[in-house]
């Protein structure tokens, strides 16, 4: 079967397509492979890495409180007192607590991952705030060379111009000389008198 007969097909399916409508046909659409399908509903759940970072870093945040600390010794305490003081009947872990190592030990091996995810999710964070403060600086040496650069043609710009310095210095000396001048004008003006 060519390629003509194929299309051929199609084409005789197009038309007979609104005469199967009214015959009560389905004309069912036809699949597109360059395009990706439409999402459907699934009842499984969805993993979400971000929601499971950030409940591994809540739950080694409580790991490394003294809150923690004195819950578990006060549970291990009391699960030690129970099984030795309790009549035998209601001890649940007799003498080498082998229920308890195995919980305690159980603690420790999800414990260890949790807190070296939390710890991963924190130095990426710190990484990204690093390249940010370090792109941060780049930007103000940049602007601090280019207003050094302004700031240096400006003074050689007004390095021919009067400053208000000089305008001072050279009232200054006017003022002297017109001051010396003063009692010398004063004595001539009395003798034309």
């Amino acid at each position: 079967m060519g390629a003509e007969e194929r299309d051929g097909g199609r084409e005789r399916s197009r038309a007979n397509g609104a005469s199967a409508l009214r015959r009560g046909a389905v004309d069912r659409p036809r699949v597109r492979l360059d395009l990706p399908r439409a999402p459907r509903r699934t009842f499984l759940p969805e993993y979400d890495p971000e929601a499971f970072g950030r409940l591994s870093e809540k739950i080694a945040r409580f790991l490394g409180t003294g809150r923690f600390i004195v819950w578990m010794t006060v549970t291990i305490i009391l699960w030690v007192i129970w099984n030795t003081t309790a009549p035998s009947g209601l001890r649940f872990d007799q003498y080498p607590f082998i229920f308890l190592t195995l919980a305690l030990s159980l603690q420790a091996s999800y414990a260890a991952p949790l807190i070296l995810l939390a710890q991963n999710r924190q130095d990426d964070r710190d990484r990204v705030t690093h390249e940010q403060d370090r792109k941060q600086n780049e930007r103000s040496i940049a602007d601090t060379e280019y207003l050094t650069r302004e700031i240096a043609a400006l003074r050689l710009g007004l390095g021919e111009v009067a400053t208000r310095d000089w305008i001072r210095s050279e009232l200054q000396d006017m003022l002297r000389d017109l001051e010396l001048r003063q009692p010398a004008d004063a004595e001539s003006d009395e003798r034309d008198r």
